[in-house]
């Protein structure tokens, strides 16, 4: 019972997070291991910088977007 309610949590926590728009750390980390093992894997704090330059601009030349 309790596997069924922690899997439950984790889908729930993951469902939030993309609302948000803020993708999870832990699936990316096992799509870059499994399927491009040949690059690193960014830390936690190189990942979320980078998607949120990839969702609000800034970073790279771009010029930072408000909404």
């Amino acid at each position: 019972m309790f596997n069924d309610l922690s899997r439950m949590g984790k889908y729930l926590g993951q469902a939030a997070r993309m609302l948000v728009g803020m993708p999870d750390y832990d699936n990316y980390v096992e799509h870059t291991r499994t399927k491009h093992p040949d690059k690193p894997v960014m830390s936690y704090e190189e990942f979320f910088r980078e998607r949120q330059e990839a969702r609000y601009g800034g970073g790279k030349g771009r010029p930072v977007r408000c909404c």
